[in-house]
């Protein structure tokens, strides 16, 4: 059996979804397991604009409400949680522009920190 990929935390996302109700906090915490070991969720989506499926959406309604995590599988070896949130909208099913370019600075957080904490440990 292949080891478990590690799950690192980006910015409030660990506190976020932290506050979900119990139900969402399975589902996700399910996604983030199978994406430990290396296979995916049936619900996780590729995020739009993002290349790909590097980086990974979980959507699910509770209570009339709808809760999404994503995710960044593009590093080796780490499972990086970049946000975690509640939608507000009423408005379509589009990630607001904000939590778009939210992510795409915990993105760049994430592989930042991948080069400087797990890369450079490949090469010593």
């Amino acid at each position: 059996m292949k080891p478990l990929k590690l799950v690192e935390w980006i910015a409030s996302s660990r506190g976020d979804l932290r506050s979900f109700p119990k139900e969402v906090r399975a589902v996700f915490g399910e996604a983030l397991y199978r994406a430990q070991q290396g296979s995916e969720h049936p619900a996780a989506k590729a995020l739009r604009g993002f290349g790909g499926r590097g980086v990974l959406e979980i959507v699910d309604d509770f209570d009339g409400d709808t809760f999404r995590a994503v995710y960044t599988i593009r590093l080796a070896d780490v499972v990086y949680v970049l946000h975690a949130f509640q939608k507000k909208s009423r408005k379509g099913r589009e990630t607001s522009r904000h939590d778009i370019e939210l992510i795409r600075t915990r993105l760049r957080r994430a592989e930042a920190h991948h080069r400087a904490v797990y890369e450079k440990r490949t090469k010593q």
